[in-house]
């Protein structure tokens, strides 16, 4: 196999039949322009706002999954829908990026239906560990006055509620899968960036647009990434990371549905 192939590797000379490294990091930086690198910074810039407001971080909330036109559901499900689809442009970037370099596409960073049942059961191990971990940070960081209060979802109690939920976890998993770990590592191989300083890199951005939810979300997302960097160069495939990160969303959002206001220990708004 190739260097080029291998998960996070690569030359990056700008060999016959592939891109120069100059367009390469172009490429790259757009990219991360049009999706997590905005958000990123847009983080940085709430978590900013957020910690020169008066009070204390828990006092706070962030809200995942708002309302975007209260008291008008066919409205909202429209904009919902819209919000989704939309945030999934970037995956479909990258995919037409890896095919034009005739590295078969999405393929090329595990996202495919080759191994279904092996992403699945990969997924659900992965997700075990780290939603529960995760939620105990998240307490954790909250009481300790380093967090903001996550509120997973806001939407109204309509038909459509517990699907339009499920539907952004899992653009959630697709994108931040895909852009971070799959494509980031292939071209930051490609460019010549070492092992180590390419895993630094994807976990940093991860940590850094959910730097919004407080120093928790930061660290706690940061150490996800290294895991995840780590188990995708183990496998060569996003597939299992994207069903654990699904997952994990999945439990977070419809389980805040469900439960907020009927248990003691989960933080509400």
């Amino acid at each position: 196999m190739a260097d080029a192939d291998v998960p996070g590797q690569g030359s990056g000379t700008g060999t016959e039949g592939a891109p120069s490294r100059s367009i390469l990091r172009s490429e790259t930086l757009i990219v991360l322009a049009l999706s997590l690198g905005a958000s990123a910074l847009s983080a940085l810039i709430s978590f900013v706002g957020s910690v020169t407001k008066p009070g204390g971080l828990k006092h706070q909330a962030a809200t995942l999954n708002p309302s975007h036109a209260h008291g008008r559901p066919w409205l909202d499900l429209a904009w919902q829908l819209f919000g989704i689809a939309t945030a999934l442009v970037p995956v479909a970037l990258v995919a037409h990026l890896l095919l034009r370099e005739r590295a078969g596409g999405l393929r090329a960073v595990g996202f495919d239906r080759r191994r279904p049942g092996f992403d699945l059961s990969r997924g659900v191990g992965i997700a075990a560990v780290i939603g529960g971990s995760g939620l105990l940070l998240y307490l954790g960081a909250r009481a300790a006055g380093a967090n903001l209060t996550v509120v997973p979802e806001a939407l109204p109690d309509v038909w459509w509620k517990i699907p339009v939920l499920i539907a952004s976890a899992v653009q959630n998993a697709v994108l931040e899968e895909v852009v971070v770990v799959g494509y980031l590592l292939r071209r930051l191989g490609q460019l010549g960036w070492s092992p180590m300083a390419a895993l630094a890199a994807s976990s940093l951005l991860r940590g850094s647009y959910h730097l919004y939810q407080g120093i928790g979300g930061f660290f706690g997302n940061m150490v996800m990434g290294v895991l995840f960097v780590l188990l995708y160069r183990r496998w060569g495939r996003v597939g299992p990371l994207v069903a654990a990160h699904a997952l994990i969303d999945i439990v977070a959002f419809v389980g805040y549905a469900v439960l907020a206001g009927h248990v003691g220990w989960l933080p509400t708004r």
